[in-house]
């Protein structure tokens, strides 16, 4: 049997707490995930959260190039496919995917960091949000749907940034990511930017109070 000094079993004993406490901040907090076809209205619907405070982010590494406004480290980690095949390899990422021809992944250590002390919104695509949920059961999925795939379509020509054979590879795209939404743990129909905005902070709301 191990003995320890007085100073030596206080100093495990704080050690001990610590770690307990570490897990217990973690634990506390949410990893929620939002998902949703492109143009459903994703990124509004987070932005509106975050500015009700509360909530941190997770940023996303990717290998596509920046678009106009884009900051690295704020929109996105932007690196290299070399660097990305690197993090793959040391397991560093809590997801990853090839979408539309490039990768994104969420870098594990970044969520970790953040889920010490905030709920922490993943805004990632479907394939991604389920290895989440594999890998973390405990994990918040919310689906973000469009009030009908018409409407959709009127949104993504309303861009005026793609032209309509990128247009018909996202609304195919749509359809294959809603026949996943019953895996899902809600679905949230974006007809209404405020009202969507309240529904999914009454769903987190009460998932933290189970």
């Amino acid at each position: 049997m191990t003995h320890f000094t007085a100073p030596q079993a206080s100093a495990l004993h704080v050690l001990k707490c610590g770690k307990v406490r570490y897990l217990i901040s973690i634990m506390k907090n949410l990893l929620i995930v939002l998902s949703g076809p492109s143009g459903v209205g994703k990124g509004t619907i987070v932005n509106k959260l975050l500015q009700g405070g509360g909530y941190a982010l997770s940023v996303s590494c990717t290998t596509r190039p920046p678009r106009v406004g884009e900051e690295d480290g704020k929109s996105y980690f932007f690196i290299t496919k070399e660097k990305f095949s690197e993090m793959i390899a040391q397991d560093g990422f809590l997801e990853y995917s090839n979408h539309f021809e490039n990768f994104y992944g969420t870098p594990k250590a970044f969520v970790e960091e953040q889920l010490k002390t905030h709920d922490v919104i993943l805004e990632i695509e479907v394939d991604g949000a389920l290895q989440v949920k594999k890998a973390h059961p405990e994990a918040l999925l919310i689906m973000i749907l469009p009030p009908s795939a018409n409407e959709l379509f009127a949104r993504l020509k309303g861009r005026g940034s793609e032209s309509d054979e990128k247009i018909a590879e996202r609304v195919k795209r749509m359809e294959y990511e809603i026949s996943k939404k019953l895996l899902y743990d809600y679905t949230v129909i974006n007809d209404d930017l405020n009202t969507a905005v309240e529904e999914i902070n009454n769903i987190i709301k009460s998932r933290k109070e189970i």
